[in-house]
């Protein structure tokens, strides 16, 4: 097995079989193995630098009914809130005094922060923290739109593809979502400009390893700057209540895939990965995650931004959140650094 991971070390490719193998493997030697050379070829381009993303969960209102997330329209259990602008843009205020220099505004698809609202917002941080990144994560939208948003200043924007096998994702959303459109709102993102983020869920509903292999070959073509991954955390109030949550070993064996095989990407040790396991973030980062993303949203909305159960650190002041992050992140051999954290073409 080894061979193998010396072979996407050289080539950054192996052939499905070979994944296949990588991804089932179990011998813990050979998954250490992986990870030291996944380290090894982050160090090479970032250092022990680990980026901070400061996440504002702005609204959890969503027009979509995606049978997984606990924001789903149909669920009318959620407490529904928007943030106005104004706590917007305290929680920069907080988050830049802490010394972050990346904002993600992040929220379900709300036709309230239409484009005559958001670009303004956009502008007003961008002059107020020129030294910071702003990253969106607000779904799909027409390109014309995304186009807006880029023009106002926005420099990143994160679309999980979620899985790149059409029948699958038709598994998991409602007939009115489109696998071709999710990937065109990607490819359009691409065209604009954006620093641009894609991503799957380890672990959902109807998931096979075939279909991880096609997410891999999405992910070969299309380039990305940034993948998140993380486990599939079932959430109460869903279709999928029942379903098992996703292998946390799995999904630090794909890490370690992703930053062999993209060695520039940034690669965060997401919050679904921390809730799957105690010390899933410092996993992550030892699988080759160099990102993390602790939250600015106000503590009184936090445990209503639910897009799964038993979501972590939905009670910490953002000060506390940071304080942990970087113990948590040191105790593992990194460094919590001030900076951007920019994708190297972007640099």
């Amino acid at each position: 097995m080894k061979s193998i991971i010396d072979k996407l070390v050289k080539t950054r490719d192996l052939t499905d079989e070979e994944f296949e193998q990588l991804i089932l493997c179990e011998d813990k030697e050979t998954i250490e193995y992986l990870a030291a050379k996944a380290r090894e070829v982050r160090e090479k381009i970032y250092g022990k630098d680990v980026y901070l993303r400061g996440l504002i969960e702005f609204t959890n209102y969503c027009k979509n009914d995606c049978l997984y997330c606990g924001i789903r329209r149909s669920n009318k259990n959620a407490e529904r809130y928007r943030l106005t602008e104004e706590q917007i843009l305290n929680c920069c205020e907080v988050g830049y005094k802490l010394g972050f220099r990346t904002f993600v505004l992040q929220g379900g698809e709300d036709a309230y922060f239409s484009d005559e609202v958001l670009i303004p917002l956009i502008k007003e941080i961008k002059e107020k923290y020129p030294d910071c990144a702003l990253t969106l994560s607000v779904g799909e939208r027409e390109k014309d739109s995304y186009q807006k948003l880029f023009d106002a200043g926005a420099d990143r924007y994160l679309l999980r593809h979620e899985t790149a096998d059409k029948e699958h994702y038709e598994s998991l959303h409602p007939a009115e979502l489109s696998f071709d459109h999710r990937m065109q709102c990607l490819w359009n993102l691409k065209e604009i400009g954006f620093q641009v983020g894609c991503g799957m869920m380890i672990g959902s509903p109807y998931q096979t390893v075939k279909h991880l292999i096609k997410d891999l070959r999405f992910l070969q073509d299309f380039k990305p700057e940034m993948v998140g991954i993380g486990p599939f955390i079932p959430h109460h109030d869903t279709p999928f209540a029942d379903r098992e949550t996703g292998s946390v070993d799995i999904t630090l064996k794909l890490l370690s895939i992703i930053r062999i095989m993209l060695p520039e990407v940034l690669l965060p040790a997401t919050t679904a990965l921390g809730t799957a396991d105690g010390l899933g973030r410092e996993k992550g980062i030892l699988a080759g995650a160099n990102v993390v993303m602790p939250n600015l949203s106000p503590t009184d909305v936090r445990g209503k931004y639910l897009l799964y159960d038993n979501k972590i650190c939905t009670g910490d002041e953002a000060a506390e959140c940071i304080r942990c992050m970087t113990l948590r992140v040191q105790k593992v051999g990194y460094e919590v650094v001030q900076k951007r954290g920019d994708h190297i073409r972007f640099i």
